[in-house]
């Protein structure tokens, strides 16, 4: 199975036989990865029905869930790592879900699209909402209700307690960037970040 490049960047980030929540998890692609291949147990959570179905045909474990409400259900350190890939920017509460996330597992691994990429500055300021690689939607019919940048998040994460174990940039196609670049709030189009609870 061949996974996108930043999927497989946090399959990498998950240590072997974790138990692994995967919280919108589409069609479940990398939890059934982590399943097959790293000996991980786990669970999606995904909304969208077409999606659920997809993950039970892949025979991955998922509920229908909401994120914005239905976190609750979940005990505390129930598992081992908590996934929370390209979602956060469609969430209502993104406070409250990485709040639950911190509760539910120690060790937390979240990506975003970074809005504040030169590109997309670029074209507010020729009057037009940006739209990439990382933000493919036109502004009516986006699944996105949050836009924020590398350094708006990360000070989310400050006011929560949470430590940035690593911040890994991608690059607009979703590589990782090296460790040397710089201006990744400028020149990234997505991270993905460790993060452990304080």
């Amino acid at each position: 199975m061949t996974l996108r490049p930043d999927l497989n960047l946090i399959a990498h980030l998950v240590p072997g036989s974790s138990r692994v929540l995967d919280l919108g998890c589409g069609d479940g692609t990398l939890l059934q990865h982590l399943i097959a291949d790293h000996d991980c147990t786990g669970t999606g959570v995904e909304i969208d029905p077409e999606m659920v179905l997809g993950a039970i045909d892949s025979g991955v474990p998922v509920m229908e869930l909401d994120l914005d409400a239905d976190l609750a259900l979940f005990d505390t350190g129930s598992f081992d790592t908590v996934v929370l890939s390209r979602t956060i920017q469609t969430l209502r509460h993104p406070e409250l879900v990485l709040r639950e996330m911190a509760r539910i597992g120690r060790q937390l691994i979240v990506s975003v699209p970074n809005f504040g990429l030169l590109q997309h500055r670029l074209m507010l300021l020729r009057g037009r909402m940006p739209m990439s690689r990382e933000l493919p939607y036109s502004w009516y019919d986006t699944p996105n209700l949050r836009f924020t940048t590398l350094v708006d998040l990360e000070d989310l994460f400050a006011k929560l307690g949470l430590a940035i174990e690593q911040r890994i940039n991608l690059s607009l196609a979703g590589e990782p960037l090296a460790k040397s670049f710089r201006a990744a709030n400028l020149r990234a189009g997505a991270a993905v970040y460790e993060l452990r609870g304080v």
